[in-house]
């Protein structure tokens, strides 16, 4: 992956969460954990998580609603020559990690 193609993807997810952080309700709490970008830049996928678990729905309705205004932030905000689409996408491997550290956590207090 180009470093170009890196530094987009950063500053997308960077803008995405100063976007949520601004707009969104702290219920749920919705984390911006990582972000993937086509390779002609015409789409991004945002990844996220909620605390607390299981109101993934709630924040996918927030994301999709906003979907229009959060890329009018994304163009206001930065000099990308191509403003992408903007898709959201529930982070089940975040939530996988952060399981397997609560059981390996549960492991070390039977110790």
């Amino acid at each position: 992956m180009s470093d170009r193609h890196l530094r987009v993807e950063s500053l997308i997810r960077e803008l995405v969460a100063a976007f949520i952080q601004q707009e969104a309700n702290t219920d749920p709490l919705i984390t911006v954990t990582r972000a993937t970008t086509a390779p002609d830049y015409r789409r991004v996928t945002i990844y996220f998580t909620t605390i607390p678990d299981g109101r993934e729905a709630d924040a996918m309705a927030f994301l999709q609603r906003c979907g229009s205004e959060l890329r009018g932030y994304v163009k206001k905000k930065s000099n990308l020559k191509i403003i992408p689409f903007i898709e959201f996408s529930i982070d089940y491997g975040e939530r996988h990690r952060q399981h397997i550290d609560d059981i390996a956590r549960e492991i070390d207090d039977k110790k």
